[in-house]
């Protein structure tokens, strides 16, 4: 579930182009950026890039291979049409610009200046190519789990965790923000900053299963998780979950659960950690707090905690 803005696309570039009218501009198009084809980063560095395999990972954060099939996926769906006013930004250097900024984390002004653009136009090239990257690759690689790839998930689990009947780990990362207009507290969470929420289920090998982007940073992890789509088709028995099976070495059939810490509520698809107080005198309860650790880990490190 993405965040929506309360006011259309449309709206929003109105207002945008009333307050802008009333600033005389002194350029049309800075002279700087008129020299964006012969004295910008895409012209001057991403040939030379293409012929450096490791350099070119280190800029882009993915090898050639996967730059070069990702734009081939994505491309007509990011090209735009010349116009008799000016010259459109390429396809391939619009995605350039998307995974530069998705690489660093620059502003958009930074990366203006590094390619000759204004920040503005920067700021929507990542927007667009951002809705068609999820657009086309999510039904591609995060599409809905059917009770295979459940199974398969369990597997790794119980293989390489070594916590059996268990589909996926959770947790949700505050992905800090400036304050939204007319928002206040609502994304002012308990870190002191204002911030969204990115709440994941990620399986063994660090891949992503499901996320839920944009709710308030002021909510919790629990208040987050009973507000996604897919913890209502959980509860619904909607979402191709496999039915309860036994432990290893056990005859009663327990369900598959979701594992995380403590801040989630205890569900009969979701464990949590015994707390220190009640694992102090029980050694088998401190052996199930070790393992669930270990295995919950994964999810913070594929968020890169």
């Amino acid at each position: 579930m993405l965040l929506e803005s309360s006011s259309s696309d449309e709206e929003l570039l109105f207002l945008w182009s009333s307050a802008a009218s009333k600033k005389k501009r002194k350029y049309w198009v800075h002279p700087i950026n008129t020299t964006r084809e012969e004295q910008g980063e895409f012209s001057n560095i991403f040939l030379d890039l293409l012929k450096d395999e490791q350099r070119f990972y280190n800029y882009f954060r993915m090898s050639i291979n996967s730059f070069n099939e990702l734009y081939n996926i994505i491309k007509s769906d990011i090209e735009k049409q010349n116009t008799n006013w000016r010259k459109c930004v390429s396809s391939k250097e619009r995605l350039v610009i998307f995974l530069r900024f998705l690489a660093t984390g620059d502003t958009f002004k930074s990366i203006g200046y590094s390619y000759r653009m204004g920040s503005t136009t920067v700021g929507k090239i990542v927007r667009e190519v951002s809705k068609v990257m999820w657009k086309t690759l999510q039904p591609l690689y995060m599409a809905e789990p059917t009770e295979k790839a459940w199974q398969e998930v369990e597997a790794g689990f119980n293989e390489k965790w070594r916590f059996p009947n268990c589909i996926g780990s959770i947790d949700g990362k505050h992905v800090y923000i400036k304050c939204p207009p007319n928002t206040r507290t609502l994304h002012f969470g308990y870190r002191q900053r204002f911030s969204i929420m990115l709440l994941a289920v990620v399986d063994p090998d660090y891949k992503f299963i499901l996320i839920d982007v944009g709710t308030y940073g002021k909510d919790s992890d629990s208040t987050v998780f009973q507000s996604t789509s897919f913890y209502q088709k959980i509860v619904n028995n909607q979402l191709n979950i496999p039915g309860p099976k036994p432990l290893p070495g056990r005859e009663k059939p327990v369900p598959h659960v979701l594992i995380g810490d403590g801040g989630f509520k205890l569900e009969t698809f979701l464990l949590r950690p015994f707390p220190t107080s009640v694992t102090i005198q029980d050694e088998r309860k401190r052996t199930y707090n070790k393992r669930l650790g270990s295995a919950r880990r994964v999810v913070e490190s594929t968020f890169g905690i």
